[in-house]
């Protein structure tokens, strides 16, 4: 029977244990380039079987937010080089999760101030993360999009591409994952309420999961189908994502990914950081069907599940078989050495919410360990 504490093979990366710490933004990247204390932050946290880095823009289009890093320039390759130098020293393995956040920004983020892009030219009832003149930060409506013309679409695929092959190159990531969850450009073409488009990428579920599968495919041939994973959320409303069947269409997503060897495939199971038991549509997700979809089309990779997990439920999923890894999101925010105090189960930090988003060492790096 399986442990939390197992180490276990996942792709192309052996991993000393089975606890992952969860792609957290934090809005401490000025000018999206990770520093000194991105440095600490993810050194002190190698501890983590594995580490999945905060959403990182693989284009100046795929910002949304301030301060939040990318890939997409020698200056944020070298930061993020820092960052893996650090976990790889510490004994860590370390993911960067590649993002294009689609209509989730705002006018003031975006090159020349354009319009962010869309599926479709649907406003999003959400809210983005700006920082003032003053260096206060402040949570703002995101902007009105424009639906992207179906011949910039492989110019984002490449983008994508492009980002995968210079995390593993050039920055020294173990691997990347690519975000298809929360709302953001990969889950938008995938959500009817984001995606009303009438040619081959809307419409069917074959049709408005095709931009995920040329992403995955693009990013899996630069950098190998096993140093690549996915990230989905198949009921999470967040970022006003919404679909009103959604078993049917993330099925036919995970079955699509069955036979294209990934490293493993990142579930937010219900509403991100809410209710586990959130739903969309008139019946609860099941996620043993779900689960099932992706193993009976020959998916091998590992299952990583997310979303309230403390302790005793990720020591049962490991446990029972239904998940090979877990990850935790704002316990690795408040616990440098979640992976000590779980083994011993010793009391935890309580997180400061108030700090989670942007500002300095504190909230960030500054989280006491355990004597």
């Amino acid at each position: 029977m399986a442990s939390l504490f197992d180490p276990v093979e996942v792709g192309d990366l052996s991993l000393s244990n089975r606890i992952v710490m969860a792609p957290l933004t934090r809005n401490r990247s000025p000018g999206a380039v990770p520093g000194d204390l991105a440095v600490t932050y993810y050194g002190q946290r190698a501890s983590a079987g594995l580490l999945v880095t905060e959403a990182t823009a693989i284009s100046h289009q795929g910002q949304g937010y301030a301060d939040v890093p990318g890939l997409y320039g020698a200056d944020q390759l070298a930061g993020w080089k820092r960052v893996t130098d650090a976990v790889h020293a510490a004994g860590g393995k370390i993911v960067v999760q590649l993002w294009h956040v689609g209509r989730i920004s705002h006018d003031t983020l975006q090159p020349g101030g354009g319009k962010p892009v869309a599926p479709s030219a649907i406003r999003a009832k959400s809210k983005t993360f700006l920082v003032n003149p003053d260096g206060s930060g402040e949570f703002a409506d995101t902007s009105e999009p424009r639906a992207l013309d179906a011949g910039e679409i492989p110019g984002i695929v490449d983008d994508f591409r492009r980002a995968a092959k210079a995390a593993i190159e050039v920055a020294g990531f173990d691997g990347v994952e690519v975000h298809g969850a929360n709302g953001y450009l990969v889950d938008q073409f995938l959500r009817s309420g984001a995606n009303q488009r009438t040619d081959r990428y809307g419409g069917s579920i074959e049709n408005r999961s095709r931009f995920l599968f040329e992403v995955v495919d693009a990013v899996a041939g630069a950098v190998g189908a096993g140093r690549t994973g996915i990230r989905l959320s198949p009921v999470t409303p967040a970022n006003d994502a919404s679909d009103p069947d959604p078993q049917p269409l993330f099925n036919h997503v995970v079955a699509g990914l069955g036979g294209r060897g990934l490293a493993y495939v990142h579930i937010v199971e219900g509403a991100t950081g809410g209710a586990r038991d959130f739903q969309q549509g008139d019946e609860p997700f099941d996620y043993a069907e779900f689960k099932a979809a992706y193993r009976n089309a020959g998916g091998r990779g590992a299952w990583l599940v997310n979303n309230g997990y403390d302790r005793q439920l990720a020591e049962t999923a490991i446990a029972d078989g239904y998940a090979d890894l877990v990850a935790f999101g704002k316990l690795f925010i408040a616990n440098p050495d979640l992976v000590s105090r779980l083994k011993r189960n010793a009391a935890l930090n309580d997180p400061d919410k108030a700090t989670f988003y942007g500002g300095g060492a504190k909230g960030y790096t500054d989280y006491p360990t355990a004597a």
